[in-house]
């Protein structure tokens, strides 16, 4: 029954390929790409950017597998299809994150960074490998955000931080990622599929501790973090709902999508950062002087002024350009077209899925000038308006944003203020993304000397 199943398999896609170009034959649809190796580019974003020079701005590409290994019963945030319970789904979401930035997430995440900063100078002057501290650091506090109380030591961060590794890092075998190319592979033995199945049951495993824990301790009309807030707004029908209603699954799948979407994303984009102004002394040299200017001298003091950034115009510049030139997912998350549309007069048919290449937008010649340099003055030119793409855009625009800026800002202001950058020995970090598949741009790794900053320190341009 199986040998004759996999003989059927070509049959079946064929007549399938057939129907879907017989379907659209009387459309005018952009140009097709040749072949269906793309996802094997070293770097997928700018390979395709270099496509526009050819085809123009729109075109298609053949993808393969659609159907993401992420969720058992309930689709994530990030992929599931657009619904009036999606919606629903992203709103519980949205309103638990927002009601901590609104109460004490700005002050957990300067606590938290504090301490953070306090680990860093038991090292001054050593070199750090500076990627996995700040990746310990974003899950501390999407564990505190997430588990508040629950938190009362670093074992559950520990261990909530292994599994975003180990599932990270199975996702990105090879062994996985011909999946997309080669769907049918999955009907084959694959060792690297077993291991991501049993890192997807390890994580659920876990998530569903917490929520267990959850439920039996809370207190109704009473919350203590954002597993309470959601736990408690599930099981009851909504208006505007539609069919079905939000589940302990749906809350079950917030919680991953904050751990896979929250933590390596912001230290990667923490991590270029570091390494853009080790190459840049003169930028980190300003942003010193302006943070000493606006907060005061020394690593403590006055708080961060998240909440009105014209006061340190530098730091929200030099954000502004990492993010641009660096963004950690280049491609964005793909929409489907929910009704026949057109795009720069190419028809659209209904059910098309469409990825905006973010780190194409941001590279656009016609729009950036010298697009490749590190330039963080060209947000602070008059009349200057960001148009940085790098947390998506529309319906699943990454509803993280606004915690992951204000990580970004405070982890960035508070570690400046304290340190000056250095590379260790002279060595400065490659800029460029390491080199494999894929589609996102992470740093490779390298090493930082801390320097506490104080009297007889060195400036930022001068190393020994």
């Amino acid at each position: 029954m199986l040998l004759l199943g996999l003989l059927l398999l070509p049959v079946l896609a064929g007549a399938r390929l057939l129907w879907h170009k017989w379907k659209l034959r009387s459309l005018h649809l952009p140009p097709l790409v040749p072949g269906f190796l793309h996802l094997l580019r070293p770097n997928l974003p700018l390979y395709l950017l270099g496509l526009t020079q050819k085809l123009g701005p729109v075109y298609r590409l053949r993808l393969g597998l659609r159907d993401k290994l992420v969720s058992q019963h309930y689709q994530d945030l990030s992929l599931g299809d657009y619904s009036l319970l999606w919606k629903a789904h992203k709103k519980l979401t949205r309103s638990a994150l927002l009601l901590g930035l609104l109460d004490s997430t700005e002050g957990l995440v300067e606590q938290l960074t504090q301490e953070f900063c306090e680990r860093m100078r038991a090292q001054a002057g050593t070199p750090v490998a500076i990627q996995k501290e700040f990746s310990f650091l974003t899950c501390t506090i999407i564990c505190h955000l997430t588990f508040g109380d629950q938190v009362k030591e670093d074992t559950l961060v520990h261990a909530f931080h292994d599994c975003v590794q180990d599932l990270m890092k199975t996702w990105e075998h090879w062994s996985v990622q011909i999946l997309d190319i080669v769907p049918f592979l999955r009907f084959f033995p694959n060792p690297g599929l077993r291991r991501l199945k049993q890192a997807l049951e390890n994580r659920d495993h876990m998530v569903e501790k917490q929520l267990r824990q959850h439920k039996e301790s809370m207190v109704a009309g009473q919350w203590r973090d954002m597993t309470d807030y959601m736990l408690q707004r599930v099981g009851k029908p909504r208006a505007g709902e539609g069919r079905g209603q939000l589940l302990e699954g749906h809350v079950h799948m917030s919680v991953v999508d904050l751990f896979i979407g929250g933590t390596e994303t912001t230290a990667t984009t923490l991590s270029w950062a570091v390494a853009f102004l080790l190459h840049h002394p003169e930028i980190q040299q300003r942003l010193q002087e302006e943070l000493d200017r606006e907060l005061g001298p020394g690593a403590s003091g006055s708080r961060v002024p998240y909440r009105d950034p014209a006061r340190l115009p530098l730091l929200t510049a030099t954000i502004a350009e990492v993010l641009r030139l660096r963004p950690v997912v280049p491609l964005a998350l793909p929409h489907r077209a929910t009704r026949p549309s057109s795009i720069l007069g190419y028809d659209i048919p209904e059910g098309t899925v469409v990825i905006p290449n973010l780190q194409g937008a941001h590279l656009d010649e016609t729009v950036w000038e010298r697009p490749h340099e590190f330039r963080p003055d060209r947000f602070l030119a008059p009349g200057a308006r960001p148009r940085v793409l790098a947390f998506g855009c529309g319906a699943r625009v990454c509803l993280g944003e606004p915690l992951a800026r204000l990580e970004l800002r405070v982890v960035l202001a508070q570690l400046l203020r304290a340190f000056t950058l250095l590379p260790p020995a002279g060595a400065l970090p490659s800029l460029q993304p390491r080199p494999r598949g894929g589609v996102n741009l992470t740093v490779r790794p390298f090493q930082v000397r801390l320097q506490p900053r104080g009297a007889g320190a060195r400036a930022p341009g001068q190393h020994p």
